[in-house]
């Protein structure tokens, strides 16, 4: 990311969100709440950017739907957009709710974008502090949109500044409101793909050095063939060619034995992976539109023993 300068990927991971929760049908993960963090004017400029942009994602869909800027957007959103956002936000949030059953008591979002969650589940305020935790100017475009929104920001609600690449200080200093006493989840989405292994290695080492035994994360990774699967329609491909253009390329990618050997060196066990094929049967089964599990990409749940 550029400094002063709020993350694209973070407005496009929205509007994929807020497109599919207008649009879509059935749902995978219905966030409501995205389209109101993003105006009208930036929701018209990406529709309008993805369907000009066509001819660089795919010219035999350009062609087959020359006159059908819909189907074109359609296409786009479904085929390249919205499969990991919506997904990982699916899984994510359902291990969540049931680990907070388990005891867990607050949230810590990881690149936290415009994520929604503690606006989507206001029940939850006197029972899970959340934390949310992003690049500066990120968080700086959120609070204002929230404010011309005319959001309330809740008292459980604690925004944490910072930027990834720098060296991780221990969380528990970062707020008076945290509680490295409590069971804790962490989600780390999003954001494996755009930093270093030595620091996303640090990264685990530093969340899990001073929270209880049964804390956990959640994260999404791209596996060691990202850069040489193209996946369908190209995708993979295009993906990497568009975060480049987008001045957020992506730098890491993860054979399962390696991710493996870094949590287990920060005292964590793998509970849950879920692979390509898996995050297509959960979560994509049965579709009659472009919707599928993208390739290379998998989910993770590990528990800190």
């Amino acid at each position: 990311m550029e400094q002063n300068k709020s993350s694209i990927t973070s407005l496009i991971s929205a509007f994929a969100r807020a497109y599919h929760s207008q649009y879509d049908t059935p749902k995978i993960f219905d966030d409501f709440i995205a389209k109101d963090l993003i105006s009208e004017e930036e929701f018209s400029k990406i529709s309008e950017n993805m369907i000009q942009g066509i001819s660089f994602i795919n010219q035999d869909i350009g062609r087959k739907f020359q006159n059908q800027p819909d189907e074109i957007l359609k296409w786009i959103t479904q085929v390249q957009l919205s499969p990991t956002p919506l997904a990982r936000a699916a899984f994510c949030e359902q291990v969540l709710l049931h680990e907070v059953v388990l005891g867990v008591k607050q949230y810590v979002i990881l690149g936290a974008g415009l994520d929604t969650f503690c606006f989507r589940y206001p029940e939850l305020e006197n029972n899970l502090k959340i934390f949310e935790i992003d690049h500066p100017a990120t968080q700086e475009f959120k609070k204002k949109r929230l404010a011309d929104t005319h959001f309330q920001i809740p008292s459980h609600l604690h925004f944490i500044p910072m930027d990834f690449s720098n060296k991780w200080s221990d969380l528990s200093l970062l707020d008076d409101e945290f509680d490295g006493d409590k069971k804790t989840f962490f989600s780390l989405l999003g954001v494996s793909y755009y930093i270093t292994k030595e620091e996303i290695s640090s990264l685990f080492n530093h969340l899990f050095t001073n929270v209880p035994p049964g804390s956990s994360i959640v994260l999404d990774y791209a596996d060691e063939k990202l850069f040489k699967e193209k996946g369908m329609y190209n995708r993979v491909e295009n993906m990497l060619k568009m975060a480049s253009a987008g001045g957020e390329p992506l730098q890491s990618c993860f054979s399962y034995d390696e991710l493996e050997n870094m949590l287990e060196k920060a005292g964590l066990l793998i509970y849950e992976h879920l692979s390509p094929t898996k995050i297509n049967e959960r979560f994509f089964n049965n579709r009659s539109d472009y919707l599928k599990a993208f390739e290379t990409i998998h989910y993770i749940h590990a528990v800190k023993k």
